[in-house]
């Protein structure tokens, strides 16, 4: 089954997905008139390739990402330095299911790939599983590590035959995107499923 992603304010970019492949980019007009059995998923904002996050160490391997259950005596936020440490020592088996929510909080910020050299096996099998895909780290990190990191880096132009792995932010434009950051995203889409929609 095929499905056509446009959004409002990109309708010049709309994706046709066919399986884990980008089948087709271009207008929506003429892609939704080419494919009328298309399952249409109308988005606000634009469709972006996604962002590379290079801090995939920091924010998986050294940050606590707390389970819900755990909010009135860890708070919600992810917890990072000598308290994150703290928490894997008295307990290692907390790194993977920490790690597995850490992936969910970058897949709600349009992250399609990281970066990094993971260490941990729990956390390279969190990051495989969620279909992440592992890109190189930029030579010079402007820091610090966050899940919108600044400047916000955007994978290459989507083309036909290539991954269906990209993400929506509910934005006019890149310039609004790259003011108000990772935060904005709306939906993010790995091997051609919809793996985060913020509504």
């Amino acid at each position: 089954m095929t499905t056509l992603h446009v959004a409002e304010q990109s309708p010049g970019t709309a994706v046709l997905v066919d399986g884990a492949a980008v089948a087709a980019v271009g207008p929506y007009e003429e892609l939704a008139a080419a494919h009328p059995g298309a399952k249409v998923r109308r988005w606000p904002g634009i469709l972006t390739p996604g962002l590379l996050n290079p801090y995939g160490p920091e924010l998986l391997e050294a940050t606590y990402h707390p389970d819900p259950r755990e909010a009135d005596a860890l708070g919600t936020e992810p917890i990072g330095g000598e308290r994150a440490r703290a928490i894997f020592r008295a307990d290692p088996a907390r790194l993977g299911a920490s790690a597995r929510r850490g992936v969910q909080r970058m897949l709600a910020h349009g992250t399609v790939a990281v970066a990094g050299e993971l260490r941990s096996r729990a956390v390279a099998d969190a990051v495989r599983r969620s279909g992440l895909a592992v890109g190189r780290r930029p030579d010079r990190l402007p820091g610090p590590a966050a899940l919108s990191p600044v400047p916000l880096v955007l994978l290459p132009a989507l083309v036909p035959g290539g991954p269906a792995r990209f993400a929506v932010f509910d934005v006019a434009d890149r310039a609004e995107l790259v003011r108000r950051g990772a935060g904005t995203c709306v939906a993010t889409v790995i091997g051609g499923r919809l793996v985060y929609r913020g509504r």
